[in-house]
């Protein structure tokens, strides 16, 4: 990787991944883009005729900040496992950094400014689809931007402080099984967390995919949280702050083995 004196390393790390999604963004079209759309169609629309309205809205209107959050989540953690894994462990990228001007830091910073870009393009093109189906109720709508942007982070920064000291890739089945599914499935994206006996919801409350479709849901529908925003937004900040600390750590364990 060259780098000049006007680039800092940590955008200069994040050109290496641009680069690299420019060859192959191809793969990532259905994921990224067409299964939000397709949830949209599939179970905003055809599921939502059966239920009806849920909290006093059209079950459309309900699940697309959900269905938002979610691509977030999944975008954050499916590009925080392998990834840092292989650059590691088969393509050795890190190792090449580190033997430039890139520190530890800029490493973890540049990956995850990768990941904001990824989940911000996302997540402006499915707010464009949603207009045209009617599921926008307020003009607080863009800071779904924002919040998605910080879930992210929160979750990215963990799950790459987790795939940076593991050797084999077999431990990401579990993290999927056991973590990544159930929050999809029971952190408000489809269903109030209300309906859950008391020891599921407060493990939906310690997700941070629930804090975030709150905070989008409240952007979508112009109406307050569940929680203060100061509470959802600091909660996930935490996870930010801590997911980095861990994830700079890790690189710098494995670098220096």
């Amino acid at each position: 990787m060259a780098l000049t004196r006007s680039v800092h390393p940590t955008f200069a790390v994040l050109e290496r991944h641009l680069t690299l999604y420019r060859r192959l963004w191809q793969a990532s079209v259905f994921s990224s883009f067409v299964m939000p759309v397709l949830f949209l169609l599939s179970i905003g629309i055809g599921v939502g005729g059966y239920v009806g309205s849920v909290q006093g809205v059209d079950y459309l209107s309900w699940i697309v900040p959900g269905v938002l959050a979610s691509t977030a989540f999944q975008i954050a953690v499916g590009e925080s496992t392998y990834a840092v894994l292989g650059d590691f462990k088969w393509v050795r990228a890190y190792h090449a950094m580190r033997a430039t001007p890139v520190n530890v830091a800029d490493m973890v910073r540049g990956h995850l400014l990768y990941l904001v870009f990824r989940v911000t393009v996302t997540v402006l093109a499915f707010l464009v689809v949603v207009v045209f189906f009617g599921g926008l109720h307020s003009p607080w709508a863009p800071v779904t931007v924002l919040v998605c942007a910080l879930v992210t982070v929160a979750v990215a920064a963990p799950v790459t402080a987790f795939a940076a000291t593991i050797d084999q890739d077999s431990y990401f089945a579990l993290l999927f099984r056991l973590i990544v599914l159930p929050a999809a499935l029971f952190s408000g994206v489809f269903f109030p967390v209300e309906q859950l006996v008391v020891g599921f919801r407060l493990l939906a409350y310690a997700s941070p995919l629930w804090h975030a479709v709150e905070l989008c849901r409240a952007a979508t529908l112009g109406r307050a949280p569940a929680w203060p925003v100061w509470a959802h937004a600091g909660y996930l900040l935490v996870w930010a702050v801590v997911g980095v600390v861990l994830a700079v750590r890790a690189f710098r364990g494995r670098l220096e083995d």
